[in-house]
């Protein structure tokens, strides 16, 4: 076991010493380019999160979502985001330097100068169908793009950040869960498997650096829920499907096993709506947040819900974004919705959650 605190000259140029950036880095981390300076993470105690996810696609929906969020901003400056999944659809990208980074990224982010933290999602990893998830090597084209922006933060396909670096007030760990729910399991790759490398060393990865961390609030951020009402359902009941692996069996293990009691929040996207959850026997404390209404909504040919998890707030047919405030003594979370034709943000929910 070793901690990859990057500390490689120019890696954190414009924000070194602000924010620690530890993990293992199956997907090898590039030294960020000498033309990039990244955006730095905020110092003080009080941060003020984006939590978006399934964004990426280009189109009027998202800027309509980022630029309700720029309003927002504008009225109450934000300290980073948080992109859980998605980040570029149909399928992923093709290199580092896919015109689709700027198409579905950088040019609807404009304005939103800070880091986003960036979760890999099914189609990110596409291989023969749209979100299939079958070509999880296409991943690491997202991890490359960490040295070419100064928004995008993927050191890593998994990850953790600090924030601020001494007496963190919230440390965030990524997760790449992506083996573990593909459509199309990776049978011919045993660096993959549910038991191969990949995921045998993010779980010791996790295991240690969660039982270190020493901030206040512990988020654990991935693209799959563990529970969900929306279409795609619960870890172990994903599609509504009895078939092992792709109903997200693994998934449920690993959140139960390793993430269920150890973490304050879990953070996802997937389906394309906005649920707070609230805490279960299983989750151990743990409370299930699903962000995933950024640029698309459940149709109501899939409006169905396949799980009756008890919700504070759960909405399905509106675009939107979330905000969590945080504090050394306090978590605050507000809901925002979207409409596509003005692109105000409306405040839905609001509640203290810790």
């Amino acid at each position: 076991m070793h901690d990859n605190s990057f500390g490689r000259r120019g890696f954190l140029a414009g924000a070194a010493g602000i924010a620690t950036l530890v993990g293992l880095t199956p997907a090898q981390a590039v030294p960020v380019a000498d033309s990039v300076t990244k955006f730095g993470f905020p110092t003080g105690n009080r941060l003020r999160v984006l939590v978006t996810g399934d964004a990426g696609t280009g189109t009027r929906t998202q800027w309509a979502v980022a630029d309700a969020m720029r309003a927002f901003h504008r009225r109450e400056p934000v300290s980073l985001a948080l992109g859980l999944g998605d980040n570029i659809y149909e399928a992923g990208p093709s290199s580092g330097t896919d015109r689709q980074f700027a198409d579905k990224f950088e040019n609807p982010n404009a304005g939103l100068d800070f880091p986003w933290l960036m979760v890999l999602g099914n189609h990110d990893t596409s291989s023969v169908l749209p979100g299939d998830g079958g070509w999880l090597l296409r991943g690491n084209h997202e991890v490359e793009y960490h040295a070419n922006s100064p928004r995008w933060w993927m050191p890593s396909r998994y990850y953790s950040v600090r924030v601020p670096e001494h007496n963190p007030v919230v440390e965030f760990f990524v997760l790449d869960l992506n083996p573990l729910a593909a459509y199309i399991p990776p049978v011919f790759s045993p660096y993959w498997a549910v038991d191969g490398q990949f995921m045998n060393e993010q779980r010791a990865w996790f295991d240690q650096a969660v039982a270190a961390s020493t901030a206040t609030w512990k988020i654990a951020c991935t693209h799959h829920p563990y529970l969900s009402n929306g279409p795609h359902g619960d870890a172990g009941n994903y599609e509504g499907l009895p078939i092992e692996p792709i109903n997200g069996i693994h998934v449920k293990r690993f959140i139960e096993d390793h993430v269920a009691g150890t973490c304050q929040f879990l953070l996802s996207g997937h389906d394309h709506a906005l649920q707070v959850l609230e805490p279960t026997i299983a989750s151990k404390g743990t409370r299930q947040i699903v962000s995933g209404a950024a640029a698309k909504v459940v149709g109501a040919e899939d409006a169905r819900h396949r799980a009756g998890n008890t919700a504070l707030f759960e909405n399905y047919h509106q675009l939107g974004f979330m905000v969590l405030d945080l504090t050394p003594t306090a978590v605050d979370l507000r809901v925002f919705t979207v409409d596509v034709a003005d692109a105000v943000p409306t405040e839905v929910f609001a509640r203290r959650l810790a």
